[in-house]
């Protein structure tokens, strides 16, 4: 079975990873191949971050290494919070989901155009020759209040299109077969199934 490090030190993204990938390939964290380093987002696409934590994180290993950007578009904010999802209510300190999704809703109180999206661009280093990208996005709409309990981030507001629950009413069990991330990383194991 092939060995791939996923560059991420969030847990319920390995958790992802690790049941997309099954039976395909082993996903090794940061943290077993003992890489502690921060590596600051500093570009200002989901493309040129997934590239800069893929490259940091093969330079250092020589492994196979996957990383992805992923954050929430929302059309009455014109796109943002994008690549600044995961820091939208803190941009220097720890990240706060409670905070963000508080930032959030209080952003669009009033406002009818809700419809929003999550992107994700995977980006897979030292498997071919140049950098390859892979691309996920789920339309939705986000809720006027927090609702569910599983899931992480801005899954408590995100509806995804066709259904009346937010990821975190889902579940993970369909929320994978839903999910940006999940449509990335299938695209990603289409083309290494070729």
């Amino acid at each position: 079975m092939k060995h791939w490090i996923f560059a991420t030190n969030n847990a319920h993204k390995l958790v992802e990873a690790k049941d997309i990938f099954s039976n395909f390939a082993e996903i090794i964290s940061l943290q077993e191949i003992g890489f502690n380093e921060d590596i600051d987002e500093t570009e200002d696409t989901f493309k040129g971050n997934a590239l800069l934590k893929a490259q940091a994180v093969f330079q250092k290993s020589g492994l196979p290494c996957f990383a992805d950007d992923s954050g929430l578009c929302v059309d009455a904010l014109d796109g943002k919070p994008g690549v600044k999802s995961a820091r939208y209510a803190n941009e220097t300190g720890p990240v706060d989901h409670a905070l963000n999704n508080q930032k959030l809703l209080q952003n669009l109180s009033g406002v009818e155009n809700r419809n929003a999206c999550f992107k994700t661009v995977i980006c897979a280093v030292g498997f071919e020759p140049e950098p390859l990208f892979f691309e996920g996005v789920v339309y939705g709409h986000i809720a006027t209040e927090l609702r569910g309990n599983d899931g992480f981030g801005y899954d408590p507001l995100f509806v995804p299109q066709n259904y009346h629950e937010t990821f975190a009413e889902l579940g993970s069990v369909i929320k994978n077969t839903l999910s940006h991330r999940w449509m990335a990383m299938e695209n990603m194991k289409k083309y290494f199934s070729k």
